[in-house]
C-alpha cells in the first residue's frame, strides 16, 4: 500500500482515536492486514484496555464500510503496542527516552550492527543510546540517524524477583 493511501487512512482513523482520548501509535499494511496500533497518551498510568480496542475496531470498521478506503479484501487489526514496542518514527523514539532499547542498523560500516542500551535522547533526525556493553571501538554511547535504523524496539526489563518469606525453624536446645 502506498504512503498516500496510508495517509488517507490515517486521516480517517486519527479523529476517531483522538475522540476517545487515545493516541494513534502506528499504522501499517502488510500481507493483507491493516494494523492500527493505539496507545494511551504519554504520562497515563493505565494502558490500553480491551474495551478501548473493541470500541476503536467497531468505530473504524463502521467508517471503513462507509468510506471504503482500502481496495479489495483485507483484515482490520486494532492492537496496543505492548510492553516491547516497535519504534519507527521520531515521535516513537522521543516517547521512549529513558527506556532500554534494542537497535539494528541497516548498513553498519566498521561498527556493531546490533546494539542495546538506554535511549538517552531523541531528536527529529537522530537518537543517542548509552550502550549496555562498549562497542568494538570502545565507545559507550552511540548516536545514529533514524534513516540508518533497520529495526528498533523497546526492551522490557524485568525487575528483581522478590524473595518469598520463609518460616523460621526453631532449634531445640540439645541437652
Amino acid at each position: 500500500m502506498s504512503e498516500q493511501n496510508l495517509e488517507k487512512i490515517r486521516k480517517i482513523v486519527q479523529p476517531i482515536v483522538a475522540d476517545l482520548k487515545l493516541d494513534l501509535y502506528d499504522l501499517e499494511f502488510r500481507g493483507g492486514t491493516l494494523r492500527i496500533t493505539i496507545d494511551t497518551p504519554v504520562g497515563s498510568e493505565a494502558g490500553v484496555s480491551l474495551e478501548d480496542i473493541t470500541l476503536v475496531t467497531r468505530l473504524v470498521g463502521r467508517d471503513f464500510d462507509h468510506l471504503d478506503p482500502v481496495a479489495g479484501h483485507y483484515t482490520l487489526e486494532v492492537t496496543s503496542p505492548g510492553l516491547e514496542r516497535t519504534m519507527r518514527t521520531p515521535a516513537h523514539f522521543q516517547r521512549e527516552v529513558g527506556k532500554t532499547v534494542s537497535v539494528r542498523l541497516s548498513n553498519a560500516v566498521n561498527a556493531d550492527r546490533r546494539f542495546q542500551g538506554v535511549l538517552t535522547s531523541a531528536g527529529d533526525r537522530s537518537c543517542t543510546v548509552l550502550l549496555d556493553t562498549p562497542a568494538k571501538d570502545g565507545t559507550l554511547e552511540r548516536t545514529v540517524d533514524y534513516d540508518q535504523i533497520d529495526r528498533a524496539r523497546t526492551i522490557f526489563v524485568w525487575g528483581p524477583t522478590p524473595k518469598q518469606p520463609t518460616k523460621a525453624v526453631k532449634k531445640e536446645d540439645a541437652r
